[in-house]
């Protein structure tokens, strides 16, 4: 029928059009006529399975679609599924009643049309799906760089309505390094960003952001897309572990230079240079605590006053604070709980603040200083046993002898003159025999008095065993040395209560030799000369003293020859 018009007219609307048979022919989409009597017939190639499919019934609701046209003399659009081999097809349906009675059919495959668009709504409702249930922040940038879409709940304290329009720059806290930009305005995908902006509480917020650029058909950028996770405790965390070793590892050096020094007294000095350098710090001071008082014992480099600090810190364990325009960091420092000193801790003018890094390493460092104090005061007590006598707290022979040799050394140097005085105590075995050696460290305690009393902080003063003493005269010269031997025997009166019987009387006699800065004596000879003079009291008149004769003239070797 088709082929035996040439051409067909349809109508729609008013509007009628002649289709030729070489235009529907080559028309690349299946056309239908329908007849009459509604006989659909091929009018192109495209058609002929279609029009198979149709016969066979394979295709639901094309006659009623047909009445519909012709009926309202418009054309009729609907979408028929149609059976085939490879499943089901989607036809858009178009169907134009026909002048001569009858209709046209332009039939137009959107099976893939159709699936894409069901595959696009799908995909778009789970990634609004994944939106709502994850934990990252999605969002987008249109072409006017502001925020066009973002997840519901909102980010940085803000919620989504006020977070659409804003630009991401509204947002962003500068940062070393870090271009806080990137993701949203790049034109490559970007992939675990790390950026920072400021939350609606002001504090800082540290963002980890991956993002792809969106085009248009041409290729033109017309904004981006893309998610961040807030990684702002985890930072925190790394943060705060970095820092931690940082701390131990500066608690370790500080620890280890302390105990490489093998000699106690220089362990404080050493342990001052270390906490200079572990703090960054142009000194560093450390005192110890003696009868409720800081004393300072070691500094190193550059420090200021620390009255105001101790003073401070007589009332508080801690200071922190500004003296002689330096900042100051400090602490008392324990031993078991007990307070045994400080350490100071100066920071040059322009240096930076103290920090909780710098409180959390002075806590650590104020337990080793303890320990050094403690160890160093142990030193010092047990050098004290090894160098005292245990009952007069006076130096002992060792002692004494190394001090001599030392002083002596120096006289030639100082040409200063000097004095030593033998003692010894008359009778006291007698105070022993009869009242008991109780009593007889009484009567030697009251010597340690009398001497001590009239001689000077820098003089020596030994107990070298039993009732022998001897006493170093620093800088006496004969007529100071004869003045004291004076005083000493008359204060000696006061031992008479101790004497064991009235023809035993506890007494004192003393042999004293002046070395002259100009004579030319050895040690040993001055030692001797002090010996024999105190022998010579002993055998003359018990209770006095007797003054060594001259130095005898050392041999030259002329003489000796």
């Amino acid at each position: 029928m088709f082929q035996k018009r040439g051409a067909v007219r349809a109508t729609d609307r008013g509007w009628s059009v002649t289709l030729t048979l070489s235009a529907i022919a080559g028309f690349p989409h299946p056309i239908l006529v329908s007849d009459g009597d509604g006989t659909l017939s091929p009018a192109n190639p495209a058609a002929v399975s279609l029009c198979k499919a149709v016969e066979e019934g394979g295709v639901s609701g094309i006659a009623q679609l047909i009445e519909r046209a012709k009926a309202s003399s418009e054309a009729q659009i609907e979408v028929v599924m149609v059976p085939a081999e490879s499943g089901a097809q989607l036809f858009e349906m178009v169907v134009l009643p026909l002048l001569e009675g009858g209709a046209l059919l332009v039939a137009k495959d959107v099976t893939l049309e159709s699936s894409l668009r069901s595959v696009l709504v799908e995909s778009r409702q789970r990634y609004k799906d994944l939106v709502e249930v994850s934990s990252d922040f999605a969002w987008e940038i249109g072409p006017d760089g502001t925020f066009g879409f973002v997840s519901p709940r909102g980010a940085l304290g803000y919620g989504a309505a006020e977070l659409v329009g804003r630009r991401p720059e509204d947002f962003a806290i500068p940062h070393p390094g870090v271009d806080s930009q990137l993701p949203f305005h790049s034109d490559q995908p970007v992939e675990d960003a790390e950026i920072w902006m400021r939350r609606a509480d002001g504090t800082a917020a540290c963002l980890r952001a991956s993002s792809s650029p969106m085009c248009d058909s041409e290729g033109n950028r017309r904004g981006a897309r893309g998610v961040w996770k807030d990684v702002t405790r985890e930072r925190e965390r790394e943060t705060a572990l970095a820092r931690a070793n940082n701390r131990e590892r500066l608690m370790t050096y500080v620890v280890r230079t302390i105990r490489d020094v093998a000699d106690p007294p220089d362990m404080l000095r050493t342990a001052a240079g270390a906490a200079s350098r572990a703090f960054g710090a142009i000194g560093a001071q450390i005192c110890r605590h003696a009868d409720g008082a800081f004393v300072p014992a070691a500094s190193d480099g550059q420090t200021g006053s620390i009255t105001e600090v101790l003073a401070a810190m007589s009332e508080s364990e801690t200071f922190e604070g500004v003296v002689d325009g330096l900042p100051v960091l400090a602490q008392v420092v324990r031993y078991r709980r007990e307070v045994n000193g400080a350490v100071i801790v100066w920071r040059s003018a322009d240096g930076r603040p103290w920090n909780d890094d710098d409180r959390y390493l002075m806590e650590g460092l104020a337990d080793q200083i303890g320990i050094a104090n403690e160890q160093v005061s142990n030193h010092e007590r047990i050098v004290a046993l090894s160098r005292t006598d245990a009952l007069t707290g006076l130096f002992n022979r060792r002692a004494f002898f190394e001090e001599l040799s030392r002083r002596f050394e120096r006289l030639a140097r100082d040409t200063r003159p000097a004095a030593l005085i033998y003692v010894d105590l008359d009778n006291f075995k007698a105070v022993n025999d009869r009242h008991g050696h109780a009593r007889g460290d009484e009567a030697l305690m009251a010597v340690r008095e009398i001497l001590v009393r009239h001689t000077r902080p820098s003089d020596l003063i030994a107990r070298l065993g039993g009732d022998e003493f001897a006493v170093w005269l620093e800088g006496a010269d004969e007529a100071t040395a004869i003045r004291r031997c004076d005083d000493i025997i008359s204060a000696a009166q006061a031992l008479m209560s101790y004497s064991g019987g009235d023809h035993t009387p506890l007494t004192m006699s003393l042999g004293v030799a002046v070395h002259a800065p100009d004579q030319r004596e050895l040690l040993d000879d001055l030692l001797q000369r002090a010996d024999e003079a105190m022998y010579r009291a002993k055998n003359d008149r018990k209770g006095s003293y007797r003054l060594a004769g001259p130095v005898p003239l050392l041999e030259t070797s002329e003489g000796r020859d």
